[in-house]
């Protein structure tokens, strides 16, 4: 019977195997777990984060309004008295709503061109600047709404960002805003469960500005700039949108959830205004 003779070469050969399937292995282990910590970090610490500090500069903001101190220009009255219907009808039906969007999402539509509104001591707010707070009883939501829709400056912090040259709470034209679906606060996460005539409040120095949801835009491109317009109207969907001048609030934010392809769309018009 011949015993088989493995030779020192096949054994050297075996070995070398195996380390590089031992060190592969632990390099799809680290990968793996670095890619863990990356998705814990985008889904939870910036939010815990980015909330946290929305909270604490809602709060400064209503002691400086309770103090009577400026908060620096936002807010400008509309010449909108209590209980105006700021609405004007559209063509189309209108949508209900969507399931929708998106890990670094907030951002809408190119920002049209122009320079804000001024506020009513000549000035508006400055870049980046908290100058008003956003509630939506309906997603129990209350952030700061900042000028401009920088990611770092605004949308990273949790906040909702102006559109910098659209109009500013209460006055005649289109006031629009961006948030982020996911990370960083998501404070438009839920955006799509708006439904028609729910409150949106914005309060500012100069008062309070009380929207009713009217319309939902599920879907449409990110470079969709009707929607930001002062009589705002899709331009990819134009069934979606209205034909004559009122007082408008938009809110923009990305569709699906966990990508920006698309931008979700809702609109809402102007029912009250209250001064302090």
């Amino acid at each position: 019977m011949r015993v088989p003779v493995v030779e020192h070469g096949v054994r050297r050969r075996r070995a070398r195997r195996r380390r590089v399937l031992w060190c592969g292995a632990e390099l799809v282990v680290t990968a793996g777990v670095l890619g863990l910590l990356f998705v814990v970090h985008q889904l939870w610490w910036t939010n815990r984060e980015a909330r946290e500090g929305a909270e604490r500069r809602v709060e400064a903001l209503e002691r400086e309004w309770a103090g009577g101190r400026p908060s620096g220009g936002g807010g400008v009255p509309g010449g909108a008295g209590e209980g105006l219907d700021g609405g004007g009808p559209h063509s189309g039906t209108a949508p209900q709503g969507s399931p929708g969007s998106d890990v670094g999402g907030g951002a809408g539509p190119s920002s049209p061109g122009g320079t804000g509104p001024s506020s009513p001591g000549g000035r508006g707010p400055a870049p980046s600047q908290a100058y008003a707070v956003l509630s939506i009883p309906r997603l129990h939501l209350r952030v700061p709404v900042a000028e401009g829709t920088g990611k770092r400056g605004v949308l990273d912090k949790g906040y909702a960002g102006h559109y910098s040259g659209t109009q500013q709470p209460g006055q005649e034209g289109n006031f629009a805003l961006a948030g982020h679906r996911n990370s960083h606060g998501e404070p438009f996460r839920y955006l799509n469960r708006l439904r028609r005539e729910d409150i949106v409040e914005v309060r500012t120095a100069a008062g309070t500005y009380t929207y009713a949801v009217d319309l939902v835009l599920p879907q449409t491109s990110a470079r969709d700039a009707g929607v930001l317009r002062p009589v705002p109207r899709s331009l990819v969907r134009p069934a979606y949108g209205y034909d004559r001048p009122g007082h408008y609030l938009t809110l923009t934010t990305c569709t699906p959830e966990y990508t920006s392809r698309y931008r979700l769309v809702v609109w809402a018009t102007l029912v009250a205004t209250r001064l302090p």
